[in-house]
């Protein structure tokens, strides 16, 4: 095991970039340093590293071994009760951090695997997590040959590979490989992919490719790119991987290659989110069509729809919230996309309400609440429209710049990711899917809230799902209006309570002055 981590750290990237081209959030400089101590000792004898006052910490995200609880990025807050899961508080806080925070990444290293042994230095090697849920392989041979064949468009296929399509020059276990092929799934596991991995008689470069990729490659089976929620279950995902694939000081670079395991042309209104994680054209899997294709450093990166897994399937335990890994991601994504935060001008909190363009869950008496929102002196109040014709970085601004987040049951409700940390979303009804947004919100720590009284709401009609039956995502609503300003009211109490929200107002007031 020690060997292949070895091998992982002098087959990444060509080195460390250089402290001008960091590009982490000032807060997260320490946690970096801590992971790569010789990293720290260059900018401790370097005279022009403007990063001095961020040594000598004992900060830790919380994975690494040694890391103690008191040092880690955060910890949750369990304050309500656990219904029964576990027997102590402390194990309720244990439970969460392993199921969405840098427990689960401590969890997927400790079970790291090595399925291809390499011989030597210069040989392939694979390893992997449970499940094959990440694995990370070293000079790895993809035959894409048999693709030109293929006349339907691949999205979802287990079947892009065949027998001997892919492997390396190392020795497989392959019992361990396929005891852990048990997910088979497009978006679960890499067991479709790597059940087919083979060994070869020689290291795979040279002539016996086409394509010698050299910087580190990800591959990436997305989901709905065209729906928020599931497509930053990508971006969260890939996220996580860095963490998990963190032995070399470049673990964040942006000089690495995508490759999305698909055949259809990418598109999507949140293109601009992959700017945080490469500076490359994205690469599908026409790039290689009919083609040997060689990758010194390649990485398959934790999947959308993991059984378990983050954060689509998150199983919750009762009573606890604030994820430092959602909470890290969010501010590694605003950094990198250099979404600013607007200083405030008075003490009006700023609420905006998301509206829907669609033909369902619209709020039929929408203009009346506005109207009842602006009536209050104490609000500033924003209606957006979150779609194609507007720049996904410029919904993030306004979502980023927002006390109070309000929208019905839908996908741009993903947005809670990026409020401030004293911030109220407000998922005006959630539609019978009670858990959805409240377990995200719980993940990401902001306050959630709901419509709880149904008698004072007004369904347009039953509901119609296209495959037949009632749904009440497939209606419209009414809201009474005394309810939503008493609900909102209750939103503005709690984050002006918030010690995060006056410090914020203190910094701008008072820079203001």
């Amino acid at each position: 095991m020690y060997l292949v981590v070895v091998l992982f750290v002098l087959g990444s990237a060509a080195g460390f970039q250089g402290f001008d081209r960091l590009d982490l959030p000032e807060n997260h400089i320490p946690y970096y340093f801590n992971s790569f101590p010789e990293v720290a000792d260059k900018c401790r004898q370097e005279d022009g590293c403007p990063y001095k006052d961020k040594l000598d910490t004992k900060k830790c995200w919380g994975y690494e071994f040694g890391c103690k609880p008191a040092d880690s990025f955060a910890r949750p807050v369990c304050l309500g009760e656990h219904k029964g899961w576990v027997k102590s508080k402390e194990d309720q806080i244990n439970t969460f951090y392993s199921q969405g925070d840098f427990g689960y990444i401590r969890d997927q290293l400790h079970e790291m695997s090595v399925m291809c042994e390499p011989y030597f230095k210069e040989d392939s090697s694979l390893e992997c997590s449970k499940h094959l849920r990440f694995c990370r392989g070293r000079n790895i041979m993809i035959n894409f040959t048999s693709l030109v064949n293929r006349k339907e468009r691949l999205r979802y296929k287990m079947d892009v590979l065949s027998e001997g399509d892919i492997g390396g020059h190392c020795r497989l276990h392959k019992q361990r490989l396929m005891d852990e092929c048990d997910h088979i799934s497009p978006l679960q596991s890499w067991g479709p992919e790597l059940r087919l991995f083979s060994e070869r008689d020689k290291v795979p470069i040279g002539n016996d490719c086409d394509v010698i990729v050299e910087k580190p490659t990800y591959l990436m089976k997305i989901d709905a790119s065209v729906n928020m929620y599931h497509h930053f279950c990508d971006f969260f995902n890939l996220y996580a991987s860095q963490h998990v694939n963190s032995s070399h000081p470049d673990t964040f670079s942006k000089d690495v290659h995508m490759l999305i395991w698909e055949s259809y042309t990418y598109y999507s209104s949140f293109t601009s989110a992959w700017d945080v994680f490469t500076k490359h054209k994205l690469w599908d899997l026409n790039t290689f069509k009919g083609k040997v294709v060689c990758f010194k450093n390649l990485v398959f990166p934790l999947l959308p729809r993991m059984i378990f897994g983050l954060y689509y399937n998150t199983p919750l335990i009762w009573g606890c919230q604030k994820s430092g890994l959602f909470s890290a991601f969010s501010q590694h994504l605003l950094h990198r996309l250099k979404i600013p935060r607007h200083k405030v001008e008075d003490k009006r909190l700023r609420v905006t309400l998301l509206s829907r363009d669609t033909t369902y869950r619209n709020i039929l008496n929408e203009k009346e609440l506005i109207a009842s929102l602006k009536n209050n002196t104490n609000y500033h109040v924003r209606r957006v429209v979150y779609n194609r014709n507007m720049p996904f970085t410029k919904q993030l601004e306004i979502t980023h710049n927002s006390d109070i987040f309000i929208g019905i049951h839908g996908a741009g409700l993903t947005h809670l990711l990026f409020l401030p940390d004293w911030a109220v979303i407000f998922e005006l009804y959630n539609c019978e899917d009670e858990g959805c947004y409240y377990d995200l919100a719980r993940l990401r720590g902001v306050k959630y809230m709901t419509w709880k009284d149904k008698t004072k709401l007004k369904q347009q009609d039953k509901g119609h799902h296209p495959d037949g039956g009632a749904h009440a995502k497939f209606t419209n609503y009414e809201f009474d209006v005394k309810e939503f300003l008493r609900l909102v009211g209750l939103a503005a109490k709690y984050i002006k309570e918030q010690e995060s929200y006056k410090e914020f107002l203190r910094a701008d007031l008072h820079d203001e002055l």
